[in-house]
């Protein structure tokens, strides 16, 4: 049998009614009430857009003309914005997004969760341009172009993005996205390194090289010569994270602090840290004035990283136990804890996505308990918490879906009131949701 033909998309623009965003931050419009999905678009407006697929239940397309703006239209500060995928809402004000952003919080509670909070809680917020302080660029050395990219991918392509900078991404390395392509040129395997790791702590920024063939004396010379030349830390990583190796300077280590609570934290570069700095530090106040940690208080905060909350709170209460399912991230909280003369917690190794009846920690009481799970949630552990009957439940999510599944089991089933829910915007110009939920008996 021969190869099916790919379907030819019609190349006239098509001009639509914007109704809606959709959870990506694209356009939705309806066809002869098919849906499409169109990039660029606001909704409120009368956009022309080509199509750049169709498929059998709905299509997807790209916007070239807005004959009826939203008041909420702005201009692009990036330059690549609509051909780099790191972005997706530049053309949408700051301000519109966190109100859309809350409104999808509130329908995912609504309908999922069949939930309604008693209180909405301001949104917290933050500059939203160079806070990006963690990333993975893409490296491709273009023949045809005679040059290396570092950059995002390109949006709905595979390609890396030709970028002269990133707004988003924090100066220290958003700058110096041309820099960076310019040393991997002059490597003697430009064709060999697939990505560059960026983790940027408040001392430095750190880079990760992933090279897939070894490098030879003179190109660990460049790198290094880099590293000074523009103050980064060298990493080299030849095959898994665990290959993961520092080459400059020869003995530092990325830091990050939380002032607010004399907190001075380490971390590697491949260890989850909140990709927003100034955010985070306004979340983990935010977090604490709704848990209200105090002297007497035994406090459990579950899927806990590297304390970020688990040692602000042990500097309010009276002893709290941080449990996390990557063991070098509890190795890290040990090491953060005695950094920072920390002696009133202790941390446990346990995925808490698996069968928890044989953990120890489940079987006591906690007065209180801080939530701070992956896109996934936290059910499995949910259905557990009312054996150790806290009284306050925080919890902190990345995914409104999950969040909405989870208030729903520990209001519904386990009596809990939903006392008050808020979004924050940790991630702006995407479509990124991150929320928290404040729950009580």
């Amino acid at each position: 049998m021969g190869r099916r033909r790919k379907k030819k998309l019609p190349a006239e623009t098509v001009f639509v009614e914007i109704e809606s965003l959709s959870h990506d931050g694209r356009g939705v419009a309806h066809l002869d009430g098919k849906a499409i999905f169109i990039d660029g678009a606001l909704p409120g407006e009368e956009i022309g857009f080509v199509y750049t697929s169709q498929r059998r239940k709905f299509d997807e397309g790209r916007t070239v003309e807005v004959k009826k703006a939203s008041p909420d239209r702005v201009e692009p500060k990036c330059e690549h914005f609509g051909v780099c995928g790191g972005c997706s809402l530049q053309h949408m004000s700051p301000e519109a997004q966190i109100r859309s952003k809350q409104q999808v919080m509130l329908d995912n509670l609504e309908r999922i969760g069949k939930v309604t909070p008693q209180n909405i809680l301001p949104p917290l917020t933050d500059n939203p341009w160079g806070y990006r302080r963690r990333a993975r660029l893409g490296v491709k050395h273009v023949i045809k172009k005679g040059k290396v990219l570092v950059g995002f991918r390109e949006k709905r392509a595979p390609y890396v993005a030709e970028l002269n900078r990133c707004h988003v991404l924090h100066p220290s390395a958003g700058e110096k996205l041309k820099d960076m392509a310019s040393l991997i040129e002059g490597l003697s395997i430009h064709d060999k390194i697939p990505q560059i790791e960026v983790a940027v702590g408040d001392n430095k920024t750190g880079l990760v090289f992933r090279h897939l063939e070894p490098l030879t004396d003179e190109d660990k010379n460049k790198l290094i010569t880099f590293g000074e030349q523009h103050n980064f830390m060298i990493y080299l990583q030849p095959e898994g994270p665990d290959s993961i190796h520092l080459i400059f300077p020869e003995a530092e280590t990325l830091t990050y602090q939380l002032p607010d609570y004399d907190v001075d934290y380490t971390f590697e570069p491949s260890d989850f840290i909140q990709v927003n700095a100034n955010l985070n530090r306004k979340m983990v106040n935010h977090a604490l004035a709704l848990l209200e940690p105090e002297e007497g208080d035994d406090i459990l905060d579950l899927f806990c990283g590297l304390g970020n909350f688990t040692l602000p709170i042990a500097r309010k209460a009276g002893k709290v136990t941080g449990v996390e399912g990557d063991k070098l991230l509890v190795e890290r909280a040990n090491t953060n804890a005695k950094r920072n003369k920390i002696d009133n917690v202790e941390f446990h190794y346990a995925d808490l996505t698996q069968d928890l009846d044989t953990m120890s920690w489940l079987k006591r009481k906690w007065d209180k308990i801080l939530i701070d799970p992956p896109r996934t949630g936290a059910l499995e552990v949910i259905e557990h918490l009312p054996k150790t009957n806290p009284r306050r439940i925080v919890y902190v999510s990345c995914n409104p879906a999950t969040l909405a599944r989870d208030a729903d089991e520990l209001v519904n089933k386990h009596g809990y009131k939903l006392v008050s829910v808020g979004v924050m915007d940790m991630f702006p110009h995407t479509a990124h949701v991150e929320a928290i939920a404040l729950f009580e008996k």
